[in-house]
């Protein structure tokens, strides 16, 4: 069993869809279902029943595969990560040298991907082309259409939205200033 790294918000997200198919979507297919069986006793002829059951089963399966993923999750604290170097988390600003084309993509756990967000699989092949690499490196990344450049413009870290080093630790752990 390997671990599935995610974001605090991607492990949110999960557990939100979690609870919902356990609290809303399976009871209101059991309720489905036992009206399907009020309606029509002849279970293998009765067509509500027949996909009301189908229905239950991919829900269930939805909800083991929600539950394995939770499981291995291994969630990384983006706001702690540090460097010069590209890593899990960072939202990367990339130009395609060919065209000019400017795109930002973040990088996320597999689950949390989603393409239409601007978030990127970690496994991705732009995401592993990435990773390890500097602002302003350029990488060659396997496409589809055939091989493309790109170039690193910029890259967010917690560093870039923070304007004091105090601000890295924790308000309650903070010293008070000295007043002189």
């Amino acid at each position: 069993m390997s671990n599935l790294p995610l974001t605090a918000a991607g492990r949110a997200v999960l557990e939100d869809e979690l609870k919902q198919r356990i609290r809303v979507e399976r009871p209101r297919l059991v309720q489905r279902i036992q009206e399907a069986i009020a309606d029509d006793s002849n279970l293998a002829e009765n067509s509500e029943y027949q996909a009301a059951k189908a229905e239950q089963e991919i829900n269930e399966a939805h909800i083991v595969e929600l539950e394995d993923k939770l499981a291995r999750a291994d969630v990384i604290d983006v706001s702690k990560l540090f460097g010069d170097t590209i890593k899990f988390g960072a939202t990367v600003t990339l130009i395609e040298e060919n065209t000019g084309e400017k795109k930002v993509w973040q990088i996320v756990g597999e689950p949390e991907a989603d393409v239409k967000k601007g978030k990127i699989s970690v496994t991705s092949p732009i995401a592993r082309a990435l990773i390890g690499k500097t602002k302003g490196a350029s990488v060659e990344v396997e496409a589809p259409g055939g091989a493309k450049v790109y170039k690193s413009s910029e890259w967010g870290g917690l560093e870039d939205r923070l304007t004091d080093s105090s601000q890295l630790v924790p308000s309650h752990v903070r010293k008070p200033a000295s007043s002189v």
